[in-house]
């Protein structure tokens, strides 16, 4: 069954479009977790076995649910076939074209780790390295790799408002990679790998070779900040993909949600349970 949120009012877990198929035991995609989406997949399973009606169902996620969200959620359930798949994969495909993009440069051991920690994310992230041998035989899903000689004109090819991250094996390429990404000023992020002692010998060199105090000050170095003393490369990515995220979504164009009312108020009523309008910079 394809299970999609038809309708979203109220504080809800998802916005009106989410979906997700159940099988008999498998399930792929999320409504949202919790009480709201194991209703759901219960109903969606007595639909496929023939004891439950496929018409909506309508979800007060309150006391009754076992939920305090305060919202009203409309499920509508949908035999899938294969059409249902080739939509699904046709609006995955549409999604993915407007998905922000990351550049990893190096694919050294924390290369492979953001490698890793950007795969599951909305994301459409490049892998840059001339050292083919460094990358493993089997890529992170979601990953697209470019081996090749001249890793700077990657830095060019870059959309603007893409996030760039350098940490190779060469500190002068650091430094090039770092400075050419800086010169565009059209980046939502530039980190580099280092120390605070790196950081200032590259700001000297770029300074020096005309680079301007506004484009240092765009600088992110060291990557994943300096508060959490782990330098493990599993550490280092996820904070560093943390700094990733929250930069593209602030730069991204973003559109207005609606206000939300908490349905426990009476019409025209707003409650500390109540959030603002929110703005998000990813799709989906």
């Amino acid at each position: 069954m394809l299970v999609r949120v038809a309708a979203a009012r109220g504080s809800t877990p998802r916005e009106a479009g989410a979906c997700m198929l159940v099988g008999p035991v498998r399930l792929a995609g999320t409504i949202g977790g919790g009480r709201l989406e194991w209703e759901a997949v219960g109903q969606a399973r007595r639909i496929l076995a023939g004891i439950a009606d496929p018409g909506p169902l309508d979800l007060p996620l309150g006391p009754k649910l076992g939920q305090c969200c305060g919202g009203l959620v409309t499920l509508t359930f949908e035999q899938a076939d294969a059409g249902t798949v080739r939509a699904l994969e046709a609006s995955e495909r549409t999604a993915a074209h407007a998905l922000p993009s990351v550049y990893v440069f190096g694919a050294g051991h924390v290369g492979k780790a953001l490698a890793t920690a950007l795969s599951p994310l909305p994301l459409c992230t490049v892998w840059v390295d001339s050292r083919a041998e460094e990358f493993p035989d089997r890529l992170p899903p979601g990953i697209a790799k470019r081996c090749v000689p001249d890793p700077l004109a990657e830095v060019a090819a870059a959309p603007p408002g893409a996030a760039l991250l350098v940490l190779t094996h060469c500190h002068d390429l650091d430094f090039a990679l770092a400075g050419a990404a800086l010169r565009r000023g059209d980046l939502s992020y530039v980190g580099l790998i280092g120390s605070a002692t790196k950081r200032a010998k590259f700001l000297r060199g770029f300074r020096g070779a005309g680079g301007t105090a506004e484009q240092a000050g765009k600088l992110v170095c060291p990557i994943g900040g300096d508060r959490v003393r782990d330098k493990r490369p599993a550490v280092i990515a996820a904070l560093a993909v943390a700094e990733v995220l929250t930069a593209l979504a602030t730069r991204q164009p973003t559109a207005e949600a609606p206000g939300r009312t908490c349905l426990a108020c009476k019409p025209g009523e707003r409650c500390m349970d109540a959030a603002p309008p929110q703005k998000t910079g990813f799709p989906g």
